[in-house]
């Protein structure tokens, strides 16, 4: 039997890394078509993804553009997908996270009547600047959304929150964990991009790129790491660069050429990945990170006033420290120096799966299908 037509759309690296597990295991049921869309929004970070996985797109957008605004990004989804659904017609769309490209590509699937799949639903900071533009792009993608996966049970709460139906909501876990789970070796042997990096020593990964942090706040973040590695002779910072020229000018401006600090290009999720198993502990502004460097035992400090994955401070794994440079730099320096208070984070449980999220996410969509097909006969 022929249950139907799956697509899925994405459009940056983090989409990619965890839509990968769910595309691999679509996959693998003969009896669904499934298509993959990707948008890119980011160009070179993505196909380093695409390629590790083995995904080859059905369709490309190749939307990216020199210093591109969410008004491009967003009309550019919202036009190419027009054509490609009403070609493909498919019976599903899956969208996952809050990129632009999610909210695009669902509310293009809602003018086709499609139905939406949203994998990593539920997540919220209830300010609607605060990360931006991304809670309002997953907030109003549940608007339009019919089978919401969400990775924890507080994701589920804050959809109930919103009046979602209970039987549209499923915790599965979150498939960055399957993705992660396949990435990272023991053996892992890196490239000489990380030359002269000694892993003898203590490594501070380090990831900036949010808009909000944009100018002092970044400002603060890399004085404080330059505290850091003056106080403390066994420390390295290791700091792949977005490509964002705002970020990359100030990063450069600052610590270019300072003793101990390695700023690089970004790197490819496999190497990234791996480098973070092989860091003493995370300070990041990213959203993905504060899901995966738990799962490898590794402390983060988040760099931002608010995070839609609170799960991860309650559990201990996670702690949210700002961008003020005395905050920074006190959050650091205690776990660098107090080694019981490393201990309590890097031990703790992380409350983000098994691994097994994307088997249960297209066990749903397989159920999905079967329901709308005995709905047409």
């Amino acid at each position: 039997m022929h249950l139907g037509k799956v697509m899925t759309v994405f459009g940056t690296r983090p989409e990619a890394i965890k839509m990968a597990p769910v595309i691999k295991e679509l996959k693998r049921v003969e009896d669904v078509e499934t298509l993959v869309v990707v948008t890119a929004q980011h160009r070179e970070m993505l196909d380093q993804v695409l390629d590790l996985f083995s995904i080859v797109p059905d369709y490309d957008l190749d939307l990216m553009k020199v210093q591109q605004d969410l008004y491009s990004i967003t009309t550019g989804v919202l036009s190419g997908m027009k054509d490609i659904m009403e070609k493909e017609k498919p019976d599903l769309v899956v969208v996952h996270g809050d990129t632009s490209t999610t909210f695009a590509a669902a509310l293009a699937a809602y003018y086709q009547k499609i139905p939406v799949a949203h994998v990593e639903a539920g997540l919220r900071t209830r300010n609607k600047y605060s990360p931006y533009p991304e809670e309002m792009n997953r907030t109003l993608t549940a608007r339009l959304t019919e089978l919401h996966f969400a990775p924890t049970d507080l994701s589920r709460e804050n959809l109930l929150a919103e009046s979602t139906a209970t039987f549209k909501i499923w915790v599965t876990g979150n498939t960055v964990i399957d993705a992660l789970i396949e990435t990272v070796r023991p053996d892992y042997v890196f490239d000489k991009e990380l030359e002269g990096i000694n892993f003898n020593n203590r490594i501070l990964l380090v990831t900036t790129h949010r808009r909000e942090n944009w100018g002092d706040h970044m400002k603060d973040i890399y004085q404080a790491l330059i505290r850091l590695v003056e106080e403390f002779d066994d420390v390295e910072v290791v700091f792949p660069v977005h490509k964002n020229p705002t970020v990359r000018d100030l990063a450069e401006e600052m610590l270019q050429g300072r003793e101990r600090f390695h700023l690089l290009e970004p790197l490819e999720y496999e190497a990234f990945s791996n480098l973070m198993n092989a860091s003493y502990l995370v300070l990041t502004d990213s959203g993905g990170i504060q899901e995966e460097a738990p799962s490898l035992g590794k402390p983060v400090l988040v760099l931002r006033d608010t995070t839609e994955r609170p799960e991860a401070i309650q559990a201990g794994t996670v702690k949210l420290v700002g961008t003020l440079q005395q905050h920074v730099y006190e959050a650091a320096r205690l776990l660098l120096a107090d080694r019981r208070q490393y201990d309590k984070m890097a031990h703790a449980v992380n409350p983000y799966g098994d691994g097994k999220a994307a088997r249960r996410i297209v066990k749903v969509i397989k159920d999905f299908l079967y329901v709308r097909i005995g709905a047409q006969l």
